[in-house]
C-alpha cells in the first residue's frame, strides 16, 4: 500500500477519534512522522493544513527565526523565511511520544536536523518539538533546540549580505 494512503487512513482515524488509546496514539504517531517527513522534502503546506487558523508557534531565540507566532498565516510566512535561510533543511526524527484523547493531544518529537544554510556550511542542531492537538488541528507548536546555533548562522548570513538574516522576527 503506498505511503501516502497509509497516512491518509492515519489520519482518518485521529479525526475520528473513537478508537482504543494505543490505537489512537499510533495513528497520531503516523501523522507527525508524514509531516516531518513532508517537512524535510521542503513540504511546510501539509502541516499548515493541518493546523487550526489561530495556531500558536514558539520558537525561542532572538533572531530572525525568533518569536512567537499566533496564526496560520504568520506561520506560513515563517516556514518561507526558514527554507530561505536553511533551504534542504532535513529532519530525522528519532521519537515521538503521543498522549492524551482527540480532544487534548500532546505529542512531543524528539529529531535531528540538518541543513545547508545560504552560505554553504552545513549546519546539524538537535531538539523537540512539542506538539499540541485539538480534534485533528494542531493548535500548538513549541520548538526546544538548541537555539545559539541558529542565531550564529543567522549573524554570519547577516555578515555574508543576506539581510533577512537579520530581519527582525515575524510575529502575528
Amino acid at each position: 500500500m503506498e505511503t501516502d494512503t497509509l497516512e491518509r487512513r492515519a489520519l482518518a482515524v485521529v479525526l475520528a477519534g473513537a478508537v482504543a488509546p494505543a490505537a489512537y496514539h499510533y495513528a497520531v504517531e503516523g501523522v507527525v512522522r508524514f509531516a516531518f517527513g513532508r517537512l524535510s522534502a521542503g513540504d511546510h503546506r501539509t502541516l499548515l493544513r493541518a493546523c487550526a487558523s489561530d495556531v500558536e508557534h514558539t520558537f525561542a531565540g532572538e533572531h530572525a527565526l525568533g518569536g512567537t507566532r499566533h496564526s496560520k498565516e504568520g506561520l506560513e510566512r515563517w516556514f518561507g523565511r526558514l527554507f530561505r535561510l536553511f533551504p534542504g533543511l532535513d529532519f530525522e526524527v528519532k521519537r515521538v511520544l503521543v498522549r492524551g484523547w482527540p480532544w487534548r493531544t500532546v505529542a512531543m518529537v524528539e529529531w535531528v536536523d540538518r541543513a545547508r544554510p545560504a552560505d554553504g556550511v552545513p549546519y546539524v542542531n538537535e531538539g523537540a518539538h512539542v506538539l499540541r492537538l485539538s480534534w485533528g488541528r494542531v493548535v500548538g507548536i513549541h520548538a526546544y533546540l538548541d537555539t545559539q546555533k541558529v542565531e550564529v548562522v543567522c549573524e554570519r548570513l547577516a555578515d555574508a549580505g543576506i539581510e533577512e538574516a537579520a530581519a527582525p522576527p515575524i510575529l502575528g
